[in-house]
């Protein structure tokens, strides 16, 4: 039996979100970032499978067990006038890694794109995560070097939203 035929890729469901919150703090932990992972559960169902669904979810397994996930929504893109899909987290458990999970996530992102008829696909990636950095390039991804990140968020963002009156 081959890598591949132990690797399932599936939609997340309801029942995922415990799971879904245990890989985003443990992606938290591996960014150096786990201050900033205040996501309760409660917060994520309703952003995942709420009303009005704002972020999706491909839950990897391996062998029958959570190997990782990839967390993505819909940006959209007024030069190409069409939506677009946006990885906000991919994440494999270090256990899981080299088996091409990382990679099966990848495209089956890139297929969702594809099917629905988006215009591309996009990532932020931290800049000194070589080895991420290096698995990208291997996807034929290209930095878009010419833009930056910015954000507004906590004190700011009340701030700003208070000046529109």
């Amino acid at each position: 039996m081959t890598d591949t035929d132990l690797l399932s890729i599936r939609p997340a469901r309801a029942e995922d979100v415990p799971l879904i919150q245990a890989l985003i703090h443990e992606l938290a932990v591996y960014e150096k970032l786990e201050h900033e992972a205040v996501a309760s559960e409660a917060d994520l169902h309703a952003a995942l499978f709420g009303p009005q669904p704002v972020a999706e979810v491909l839950v990897a397994e391996y062998a029958g067990q959570p190997a990782g996930m990839a967390l993505f929504f819909i940006n959209f893109s007024t030069f190409l006038g069409k939506p677009g899909l946006y990885l906000e987290d991919l994440f494999v458990r270090p256990q899981f890694r080299g088996r091409g999970i990382g990679r099966r996530l990848m495209a089956s992102l890139a297929r969702i794109a594809v099917e629905r008829g988006y215009g591309r696909f996009e990532w932020s990636v931290l800049d000194w995560n070589t080895p991420a950095i290096e698995f990208y390039r291997s996807l034929g991804a290209v930095p878009m070097d010419e833009w930056t990140v910015q954000r507004v968020s906590g004190p700011a963002l009340a701030a700003l939203a208070a000046e529109a009156g």
